[in-house]
């Protein structure tokens, strides 16, 4: 398949999930976002599911640990809500599907790992390019609607990564 651009990947029958987020409990505003499955269908899926919460578990009410203004916003640390957690639908961990598509710029999702096959829950947003976590990371995904909404939040992050308000996602799920 070689290397794939994300802007040639949306398809009219690619999943659509939405996030509602707020700064200290005030709405933000929502994310829409279209998932690669077609690319990556085991980690969309993942992700797809914990929008959802059908599997009893998932992003609901879960928030953004991580945000380094200008470079990406970190989430889905649905255990410990801190960055050393994670759940996927898999168990705890699932391994990378392939890493065909690159972070070739802004509003690129992508999952985070801590190694080789340590996917669980936790992902990325990014707000720029981002081609040092190309191999690293498996992008699943972009932001469809809302980048506005993500450049909202990566203004409250810091270098350090520490939010200067608690980032929530209050409402989440498939369109």
């Amino acid at each position: 398949m070689g290397i794939l651009r994300w802007s040639k990947l949306s398809k009219p029958g690619n999943p659509l999930v939405f996030f509602t987020v707020a700064a200290d409990g005030e709405v933000i505003g929502k994310i829409t976002m279209e998932l690669f499955r077609h690319v990556v269908p085991k980690t969309v899926e993942n992700f797809r599911a914990l929008c959802t919460g059908e599997k009893g578990f998932g992003y609901r009410n879960s928030v953004f640990h991580k945000i380094i203004p200008d470079l990406m916003c970190q989430g889905g640390d649905i255990t410990n809500q801190d960055g050393t957690g994670g759940k996927s639908i898999y168990g705890d961990n699932f391994a990378d599907e392939n890493f065909e598509v690159k972070h070739t710029g802004e509003g690129i999702l992508s999952m985070v790992s801590c190694g080789r096959d340590t996917y669980n829950s936790q992902f990325l947003i990014t707000m720029k390019k981002s081609e040092h976590l190309d191999f690293k990371h498996v992008v699943f995904g972009f932001v469809k609607n809302g980048m506005d909404v993500v450049r909202q939040m990566g203004e409250l992050g810091s270098k350090s990564g520490r939010p200067s308000k608690m980032i929530t996602v209050i409402d989440c799920g498939q369109l």
